[in-house]
Order: structure tokens, then C-alpha cells, then sequence
């Protein structure tokens, strides 16, 4: 489970991009609440590119790279990368797979 966290969230510089940029900068401005296997897991963005997760257990790094939020952590030093659905916003929901199985991402 917060293998997938790491997987699929942080490490950083904002980017300019086009059509995924809305739901990247709601991402990475609103925060996330990551639903996986039944436990719900907040992610906060900063603006300085870094990001925390399960109550500051995991600490790293965000970047925007085209459609693509890649990161890194404390617990997954090595970045990341995955693509996220475009036009999505505050409120919204949608799901992502990752080597942990499927997620549910609600951008707060």
C-alpha cells in the first residue's frame, strides 16, 4: 500500500503542459486523498515541489514532466512517473492502477 503511494505520487518542478495540466495543477495545488485497499491516504502538494503523505511517514519530491506527475521519497528514492486522466478537478475521482492493484484517487 504505500508502496503504491510512492509509485504513484511526487518529485520537483512545475511545468508547463497541455491538456493534463488542469488535473496536474489541481493535484499538485488541492491535494489528494488516495484510497487503496480500504485505507484512505491524504497526499498535500507544496509549491516548493515536495509532498507528504501518511501523516508526514512519507516525505518527497514532485515534478510535472508532459501528462506525467513523477516522484520520490523516503520510501522510493528512485522517480516515478505516471500519467494522469485529463480535465479532472477538485471533487472528482477517477482510478489508477499501480503494482499494488487499483487506486482511488479524489483530488480534494
Amino acid at each position: 500500500m504505500r508502496h503504491l503511494a510512492i509509485t504513484v505520487f511526487a518529485a520537483a518542478a512545475l511545468t508547463t503542459v497541455p491538456a493534463h495540466a488542469d488535473t496536474l495543477r489541481e493535484i499538485t495545488t488541492k491535494g489528494i486523498i488516495m484510497s487503496v485497499q480500504g485505507t484512505d491516504i491524504e497526499v498535500t502538494y507544496t509549491p516548493d515541489g515536495k509532498f507528504t503523505a501518511l501523516d508526514g511517514q512519507i516525505t518527497g519530491a514532485w515534478r510535472i514532466d508532459g501528462d506525467k506527475l513523477c516522484t520520490s521519497s523516503n520510501f522510493e528514492p528512485n522517480e516515478t512517473c505516471a500519467a494522469f486522466p485529463v480535465d479532472k478537478k477538485s471533487g472528482d475521482s477517477f482510478e489508477m492502477s499501480g503494482p499494488q492493484g487499483v487506486a482511488t484517487i479524489t483530488i480534494k
